[in-house]
């Protein structure tokens, strides 16, 4: 999440909420599609008796079952590939967080699948918002989260999902959302 005020007299703050386009992502998609195409294309040496690998040479490989055993290894790893990759043409996750004094509305954006609910909006008046809330969790599987307690409606988290933001990071925003929308702060 970047925090980003933006409008005259300071009246809208706005928060970017990064989403599924980072670089882990990418990282990721273009190794399971480099890796999965490798199996295919190994297993599809051995059934055609041609190489196609450039590095080796799998036309030794009996196609069964070393090769078939490969090439379906190859097209779920392509699968899984397709996958990410849509994920981050989709941007999930990816959206914003705008809290408006001009308006007295906080809107909360997000991306999602695609389908009749991708654009997922949460928007309420300022005054129904009671308290920034900030969970800590540490250990094997840490979680860092800023969330917002609004009036007749369960928490609404801020953060992105995924790699926990740092301490210092995440402490300063909620001190500068609280100060902007003049709650207190709980879980810190």
């Amino acid at each position: 999440m970047t925090a980003q005020t933006t409008s005259t007299d300071n009246a809208i703050l706005r928060q970017q909420v990064l989403g599924s386009r980072r670089f882990s992502n990418y990282w990721w998609a273009t190794v399971v599609s480099a890796g999965a195409g490798g199996f295919l294309l190994a297993g599809l040496s051995s059934y055609l008796q041609v190489n196609l690998l450039p590095f080796s040479n799998p036309e030794e490989l009996m196609f069964v079952p070393q090769g078939l055993v490969m090439s379906l290894y190859g097209i779920a790893g392509l699968l899984l590939a397709l996958y990410l990759w849509l994920t981050i043409l989709w941007d999930l996750g990816g959206g914003y967080n705008e809290f408006n004094r001009q308006t007295d509305r906080a809107i909360v954006f997000r991306w999602g699948y695609p389908g009749k609910n991708r654009r997922i909006e949460i928007s309420c008046p300022l005054e129904d918002v009671q308290a920034i809330i900030v969970k800590l969790k540490e250990g094997l599987n840490p979680r860092r989260a800023i969330y917002i307690r609004v009036k007749g409606k369960a928490n609404i988290p801020l953060t992105r999902v995924g790699q926990p933001l740092a301490l210092s990071t995440l402490e300063n925003q909620a001190a500068e959302l609280a100060r902007f929308l003049e709650v207190p702060i709980e879980g810190l």
